[in-house]
């Protein structure tokens, strides 16, 4: 499949002057200092390579309304991003590790964000009678793996997002069972420039099917046998 390139837009990167972001940057850096939220931590990289790179999404769908689940959001990346640029945007964070959904509640409160729900669990732990239009993961794991952790909780028609480098390529045929597997379609791949040097990956994955009840299944079972 031949990628979609996005050049570096002005417009999404005065998004960033929104003052929130400041407020963000400042409390993700002094938080960082006693937990480990990011090795990211000059304050150009931050705006570029979480912020920017978080809220490209933008430009790919109208996120007004729509229902996002984050797996494994880290230090809110890409939702926190997204939900400050999108206020309408509805979202549910999972995480297993409870200090950084501590984190994200502080964020929550500092930052007066609404309809921004917050999971301590395991991704595969999660109702599946509980679906989204949309399903995003950034840096959580290899993507045959990602796909049976989200592809489960995407509305038919909907997607799941996985954010990644641009040596995707490997990754993408490694998990091709996987997705097929789980219902999805790989649907576009694009490939979006943050700065002169540096490219990322979006792939999006369709749901055009139910997955079978029997997934997720646990996690000990995904990291063993892949799909």
């Amino acid at each position: 499949m031949e990628p979609t390139i996005l050049k570096f837009d002005q417009t999404l990167w005065d998004m960033l002057k929104n003052p929130s972001f400041s407020l963000y940057f400042r409390e993700l850096i002094a938080k960082n200092k006693v937990m480990n939220l990011t090795n990211i931590i000059d304050e150009s990289d931050v705006y570029e390579k979480h912020f920017y790179d978080s809220i490209i999404l933008k430009k790919v769908f109208d996120l007004k309304d729509k229902t996002l689940l984050d797996i494994g959001a880290g230090a809110g990346f890409p939702s926190l991003p997204l939900k400050i640029i999108e206020p309408k945007l509805n979202v549910v964070v999972v995480d297993s590790l409870n200090k950084r959904i501590e984190f994200l509640r502080s964020m929550r409160n500092l930052l007066a964000i609404d309809n921004y729900e917050l999971k301590h669990q395991r991704a595969e732990e999660l109702d599946k009678l509980e679906l989204y239009d949309l399903v995003t993961a950034r840096a959580v794991a290899r993507l045959n793996i990602l796909s049976e952790l989200s592809l489960p909780y995407v509305k038919l028609n909907g997607y799941f997002i996985a954010y990644k480098s641009i040596n995707y390529q490997e990754e993408l045929i490694e998990a091709k069972n996987a997705i097929n597997t789980l219902g999805g379609k790989l649907e576009k791949i694009i490939i979006y420039e943050i700065n002169n040097d540096l490219k990322h990956a979006l792939l999006l994955i369709k749901k055009i099917k139910a997955t079978p009840d029997i997934y997720p299944r646990v996690y000990a079972k995904i990291k063993k046998s892949p799909l």
